[in-house]
């Protein structure tokens, strides 16, 4: 049960990810260059310039990357929301049939210490 609440939320962290990443990427304007702050590591951050037009860059898994324009970006990250949106719902699901039987468990148990201890008086 602990697994399937640690997937669980593993999933909405990575459905959060990639929903703030599609809205920042539709915020993003297409037509001026803007100033921006990239992360080198440890806090630390150096300016730069994003042009106009500029594609993204998208982890598409296994360390493989593609270059895409905003549109299929956000197409592609979409698609990956919809896949995590279906993951959450299957581990849910799971998690709710796993309470379900140790409840079971747990009532079969209670009924074996009341039999045992009727037996014993």
């Amino acid at each position: 049960m602990a697994n399937l609440v640690q997937r669980e939320e593993d999933v909405m962290r990575l459905l959060q990810e990639a929903t703030n990443a599609v809205e920042s990427m539709k915020a993003l304007s297409s037509d001026c260059e803007f100033d921006t702050l990239v992360p080198v590591g440890l806090g630390a951050y150096i300016k730069a310039k994003v042009p106009p037009n500029q594609n993204t860059v998208v982890n598409i898994g296994a360390g493989a990357a593609i270059e895409q324009d905003k549109v299929s970006a956000i197409n592609y990250m979409e698609s990956r929301i919809k896949e995590l949106e279906v993951a959450l719902q299957q581990l849910a699901a799971q998690r709710q049939e796993v309470g379900l039987r140790l409840e079971q468990g747990q009532q079969e148990m209670n009924k074996l210490i009341q039999s045992s201890r009727s037996s014993t008086q």
